[in-house]
């Protein structure tokens, strides 16, 4: 073999139409930016080609990837609303909603094949944008009628819903008839099916009551909250201000959006020191009975319907040791840099506060 070092990704080229069975066949390399040949084995070739060309195939988005991704393993030929509803149940009970990079000094990129590589591969969770951003293209993939749409949050601190779209949903529509897919709201406020998109309607689920409401062409989403009872073997929770029995949780319209309208919010997010996002560390996660959130070091176990009408709430308050080990056990996650938990106290209410 020539000693050529301008060596870069080996390209087999098979030297017969019809081959042998691999283990025999022989295989020429040709070497990009060298004139350098090399015949050698199957075996050899193999190798060195997986070694080098690995990245290629790792970076193809697959459909089945994502549903080992999160244990599904059920039919998706029929884009109907039984199917839709458990895929987005194992979608929320496997990603969790978490904003841990920009806590980790990570930076985080708003493009498909940044969040898949980070949420399929690496087996991480993310924000909304991130994570139903995927739901999107997975959806897509399945063959569902899908549209992006923008969401304006509610500010229990300001009672007043935000003046800009900070969040993102999605809305499918099925036979005639419009859903709202939302993966990515987190905690207590997670919807944890489908939810009909229509005005007035009561929709009793697990986590609770929702609802929507339509006023002039712009919707409101609220949920019909439940009393929480804290387990006495755990540390108690500050008291919050009492905002009544309705939870307002955002506002949006139906003006089909593009990812790249929330491009501008997704670096806002990160560099914003006044966001809530910035002032605490969040990571939560849909359970079969309710919910793990992890804010800061103080890691909540939600049990819905503990009793009539009362959630269950087990509070403990972590080292940073623990943190990193719960991260592990409870949500699946295992952070290539050194996380920097972060819980900013005397924050007005807030929905992180609330769960």
């Amino acid at each position: 073999m020539t000693k050529d070092k301008t060596i870069c990704h080996p390209v087999p080229v098979l030297l017969e139409e019809n081959p042998a069975p691999a283990r025999q066949q022989k295989a020429a390399w040709i070497f990009k930016g060298s004139s350098a040949w090399c015949n050698c084995s199957w075996e050899l070739w193999s190798k060195a080609a997986q070694k080098a060309c690995g990245s290629w195939h790792r970076g193809k988005m697959n459909i089945q990837e994502y549903f080992a991704r999160i244990s599904y393993d059920g039919s998706h030929k029929d884009a109907d609303l039984q199917t839709l509803t458990v895929i987005f149940q194992h979608h929320i009970q496997a990603i969790p909603f978490e904003n841990l990079s920009m806590h980790c000094g990570e930076t985080i990129d708003l493009d498909l094949q940044s969040i898949y590589n980070k949420i399929v591969r690496k087996k991480r969770g993310g924000w909304c944008l991130e994570s139903n951003y995927l739901l999107f293209w997975a959806l897509k993939e399945i063959g569902y009628d899908v549209c992006i749409l923008g969401g304006n949050s509610y500010d229990p601190a300001e009672k007043a819903y935000t003046a800009h779209i900070n969040h993102i949903l999605l809305k499918v529509e099925i036979k005639g008839s419009p859903y709202i897919v939302d993966a990515g709201f987190g905690g207590a406020y997670q919807a944890w099916q489908p939810v009909m998109l229509i005005s007035g309607k009561d929709q009793p689920q697990i986590p609770g009551i929702f609802c929507f409401r339509e006023d002039n062409g712009i919707w409101y989403f609220e949920k019909v909250k439940r009393k929480h009872y804290i387990s006495e073997q755990s540390v108690p929770t500050t008291n919050t201000t009492e905002m009544g029995n309705i939870r307002k949780i955002y506002s949006f319209t139906l003006k089909p959006r593009h990812i790249d309208d929330f491009q501008e919010l997704n670096t806002y997010l990160q560099v914003s020191p006044d966001n809530i996002l910035r002032k605490k560390s969040i990571c939560t996660l849909q359970t079969t009975e309710g919910i793990y959130a992890l804010v800061g070091w103080t890691f909540t176990e939600m049990k819905y319907n503990y009793m009539e009408d009362t959630d269950l709430l087990q509070i403990t308050t972590l080292t940073d040791e623990e943190v990193e080990k719960t991260l592990k056990e409870k949500f699946n996650i295992v952070l290539e840099n050194k996380l920097v938990p972060v819980n900013v106290r005397g924050l007005p209410p807030n929905i992180v506060d609330m769960i």
